[in-house]
């Protein structure tokens, strides 16, 4: 669905929206601005972020978890302290705004001030180190945001589940392992497996057309299910899904770049290291 045409869905799903309020979104749109800290080399995920004292995480009860029910927001918002990672999901939905020097810079800057008070949190940081090329890491997060509330990670699914939690697992598995990006319009997948995962696999519709993307180790296929061919690409190979032999691709070597640090005490628990013994 196009941008233009995917406005006027919105608008006639939820009602009373006219052309002076889709113009008013295109105008705060054409506003927003992602600002940059030249001595850093990193994105502040606010203005002048970068410029607040740390936080000291060393001296912080794990009881005192999660922050913001135990410090007033006037302490909270003059340290450079994340309670989930919004920076790294703008990198997500806007990949292509960012370099990918500037993504892994970014994400080793807010793995280490990100306490995830959140189960939003997981989901974007796990989507992002796959990207980046910390696929135990990302694994790590995808167990997190899939077993939020099998294991009461954050003591309150007596109060219900989190959804956006369980969808971050399906997120993680497409976007995160499988590398799927929607860029204008355009669909892209760079594949990645941890070491923990042999196989994945998943199926997806795009322009009335289903089809279906098998990831390996070493290797991904993508098959044609219903409709017409899809053109795609794979690690930036334009390649065409159509009736016929499916279409499969070795899988390149993933970047590397030194492991980030999470804040002290919370790491999440590295299941990656355990299953890969």
């Amino acid at each position: 669905m196009g941008f233009e045409c995917g406005l006027h869905a919105v608008g006639e799903f939820i009602g009373g929206v006219d052309e002076d309020e889709i113009t008013s979104w295109r105008n705060a749109a054409d506003k927003m601005v992602v600002p940059y800290d030249d001595v850093l080399d990193v994105h502040p995920q606010s203005e002048r972020f970068t410029e607040h004292a740390e936080w000291n995480f060393e001296k912080t009860p794990q009881e005192n978890y999660p922050l913001l029910l135990n410090y007033p927001y006037f302490d909270l918002y003059r340290r450079q302290v994340v309670k989930q990672a919004d920076l790294v999901m703008a990198m997500h939905l806007r990949g292509d705004a960012f370099t990918d020097d500037q993504k892994a810079r970014n994400v080793a800057y807010y793995e280490a001030r990100t306490v995830r008070d959140s189960s939003l949190s997981a989901c974007p940081q796990a989507v992002l180190a796959a990207e980046v090329g910390h696929l135990d890491l990302a694994y790590d997060y995808f167990a997190e945001a899939t077993l939020t509330d099998l294991h009461d990670l954050h003591r309150n699914v007596r109060n219900g589940l989190h959804i956006a939690s369980l969808a971050g697992a399906w997120i993680v598995t497409v976007a995160g392992f499988g590398g799927m990006r929607d860029h204008d319009g355009k669909l892209s997948f760079a594949p990645r497996l941890p070491p923990a995962l042999s196989r994945i696999a998943f199926r997806m519709t795009f322009l009335g057309s289903r089809f279906s993307v098998e990831i390996e180790q070493d290797a991904a296929t993508y098959r044609l299910m219903e409709g017409g061919s899809v053109e795609v690409t794979h690690h930036g190979e334009r390649i065409t899904i159509a009736d016929g032999a499916p279409v499969r691709r070795s899988i390149p070597e993933a970047p590397k770049h030194p492991e980030p640090t999470q804040p002290f005490g919370r790491e999440p628990h590295r299941r990656s290291a355990l299953e890969n013994r």
